[in-house]
């Protein structure tokens, strides 16, 4: 399957399985051959990937080398881009090179990011490896890191050159993980996809994940194309977002994994939907129960005022006013600017 995001700068986005090995002809699609290519990934999928990964690129012409730092979250901060930018920096990298992210979101998220910065911008190829990053994070342009006080605090809008997601690699993820993404796809089937929501209630919607990941993917190109800088409709797409990263920021960015902040964020946000009279009465329940289903938890153990509060920085505020996520209905979702004032009331 080939999905072509059609923004400033039109890229593909190629789910196969065993894509993994075509990704030094996908790169030469937009690179000369000798050119260079940087690997950033992590100590969890690098060995199992690595290795493949460079055979490929070499195989294309390209001089590769690799970065690989330490798995998870926590690596997530200014601090490790600035090593990236070391080893780009010592082994002559221009801006006729590249970086291809191998990994899950934090990978995508912080060697995006390398791209976006070094030289003012550098290309970058994903190669998503988790179901998070397949369905979501690698498409759309979005990098950073985070920050203490925050969650994606530091950023910028980067599209990659293309995006390569082998279904193949999900077979390696350990089962949370493998979950932390079906709380994307939950979230995708929310906000726009009545039928996937259906199809996860049942229990059939695992049966195909190249068509899983096609249709988070197809969701995201819609809302992509329509705002590439995330000002507008694109907003919708962070469903569950502003109380999931709330609580990713309160457990210090361990112990709660991206998928399980947003499912709980979704539960929050379906509750005050209702109270509002926006989301139709039951909704959260049947959000409840898909999201335990896939083994996903609903609720934490930190108070409503302390998620409320560390709501503080998130990037959907605009003056006094959060431009909140509701749904009307499962499928249908729309935007609500609510005074933060009025939080607090929403989430007795």
């Amino acid at each position: 399957m080939v999905l072509t995001i059609k923004t400033d700068s039109p890229y593909q986005v190629v789910i196969e399985n065993g894509v993994l090995d075509r990704v030094g002809k996908i790169a030469a699609k937009n690179k000369r051959p000798g050119a260079k290519a940087m690997v950033v990934s992590e100590t969890n999928v690098f060995p199992l990937y690595g290795e493949r990964l460079k055979t490929s690129l070499a195989a294309a012409g390209f001089e590769v080398f690799a970065f690989v730092f330490p798995a998870g979250e926590p690596s997530k901060q200014i601090s490790t881009v600035c090593e990236i930018y070391r080893a780009l920096a010592e082994n002559g990298f221009t801006r006729s090179d590249f970086i291809v992210t191998l990994g899950g979101g934090v990978t995508g998220d912080m060697g995006g990011f390398a791209a976006a910065t070094f030289l003012r911008g550098i290309s970058f190829l994903q190669v998503p490896t988790t179901l998070l990053a397949q369905v979501d994070a690698s498409v759309g342009g979005k990098t950073g890191v985070d920050l203490p006080f925050g969650k994606n605090l530091v950023g910028a809008f980067h599209q990659p050159m293309a995006v390569a997601a082998d279904p193949q690699t999900l077979t390696t993820l350990s089962e949370r993980y493998f979950r932390d993404g079906m709380g994307e796809v939950i979230k995708y089937a929310c906000i726009s996809d009545r039928d996937l929501f259906q199809k996860l209630e049942s229990g059939t919607a695992l049966e195909n994940l190249e068509e899983l990941t096609g249709r988070c993917v197809a969701c995201k190109k819609t809302f992509v194309e329509e705002d590439t800088r995330d000002t507008g409709s694109r907003m919708i797409l962070n469903f569950g977002h502003t109380f999931g990263h709330a609580l990713e920021k309160l457990h210090g960015f361990q112990g709660i994994s991206h998928g399980e902040a947003v499912g709980i964020g979704m539960i929050l946000a379906a509750q005050a939907g209702e109270r509002m009279g926006v989301t139709a009465p039951g909704t959260t329940e049947k959000l409840r129960g898909v999201l335990e289903k896939y083994r996903l938890p609903t609720e934490d153990g930190f108070s409503h005022e302390e998620i409320i509060r560390a709501t503080a920085l998130d990037k959907k505020t605009m003056g006094d006013t959060l431009n909140f996520i509701l749904l009307e209905e499962i499928g249908k979702s729309r935007i609500c600017p609510i005074p933060l004032e009025k939080l607090p009331s929403l989430l007795p």
